[in-house]
């Protein structure tokens, strides 16, 4: 069977790719944050066996493949998956699934990045999977500065942080400070034997937090989120732009709206959101995040048509 231009074209926008060389398709079985139930992992080796080749990868972005779906079988697969509650998908000029670390249960995690990927799934993947963006549109959550998930090289990455206040005048200027010891951002020094943190290095990972004795750093502190902005990887690299707030992890969803928004109405149709940034400027991106105006005229960006050049 030798498939038309049309053929491949009408399946790839519901998530089925053409296997080079052959007329066969891997479908992209779409997780939540990379979450997959023991039933949904049987239900994805199922699907392998009765239409593709029995094969199974797993994406970057923590979607499964299923391999060598012939293109008559592309119906009965999506039916089959449907029947679980899954769905093939994840490609186009739009939001594309959500990707996430095991920061739910990781020694350093600081965030409940599977609950929050959750909610940015429904709200995006799933609530705004009919808007035509630009270009496509990654979201990533790490639950650390230690990066696990990059969440600077998506075109929105959250990152989970620790925020509280060094008391200097509980600092004992002991001989071996355990808050510099455990910094691994080296942000900690002396000045006149007590300790001092460099706000330029430290990254609030919170690795430190509980660490003095004496109570200069607190026991527990604040979990919040910092947002990466614009970060792309591929022929073209570029380092997502750090927003300047800290945010409330219930903060997130609206303020990823609002980049989507800003994306919407400024970004020339196949523009990246970094290349609108560098275009436009960070400043006037972080200066409409500042106020609700694109909330308040939604409506309107997202019935506008893609600029064109």
């Amino acid at each position: 069977m030798s498939l038309t231009r049309e053929q491949i074209n009408s399946v790839k926008s519901r998530g089925f790719l053409l296997n080079r060389g052959t007329d066969c398709f891997s479908g992209r079985l779409v997780s939540v944050g990379g979450l997959f139930s023991p039933e949904a992992l049987r239900a994805a080796a199922d699907c392998a066996e009765r239409f593709g080749n029995g094969k199974v990868i797993f994406t970057s972005r923590l979607s499964a493949e299923i391999s060598g779906i012939p293109f008559e079988n592309i119906p009965d697969a999506e039916r089959f998956m449907a029947e679980r509650d899954l769905s093939f998908g994840g490609t186009g000029a739009k939001v594309r699934p959500i990707t996430a670390c095991k920061g739910t249960t990781c020694v350093y995690g600081n965030i409940d990045t599977q609950a929050l990927a959750k909610v940015i799934h429904d709200k995006f993947y799933v609530g705004m999977r009919d808007v035509a963006l630009p270009h496509k549109f990654k979201i990533g959550v790490g639950g650390c500065p230690n990066s696990r998930m990059k969440p600077s090289l998506n075109d929105v990455g959250v990152e989970g942080c620790k925020t509280f206040t060094f008391d200097s005048d509980k600092c004992r200027a002991c001989k071996v400070c355990a808050v510099a010891e455990g910094c691994p951002s080296k942000a900690v020094s002396k000045t006149d034997g007590k300790a001092v943190i460099d706000a330029d290095k430290c990254r609030s990972c919170g690795v430190c937090v509980g660490k003095c004795p004496f109570g200069a750093v607190p026991k527990t502190a604040e979990s919040a989120c910092r947002i990466y902005v614009g970060g792309t990887w591929g022929k073209s690299q570029r380092m997502g732009t750090l927003l300047s707030p800290i945010y409330s992890q219930d903060e997130i969803p609206e303020v990823i709206e609002k980049v989507m928004l800003w994306y919407k109405e400024n970004g020339y149709a196949k523009e990246r959101l970094g290349a609108a940034i560098d275009r436009l400027g960070v400043d006037k991106l972080e200066a409409a995040l500042a106020s609700r105006d694109l909330l308040d005229r939604k409506d309107e960006i997202l019935a506008a048509p893609l600029l064109q050049r």
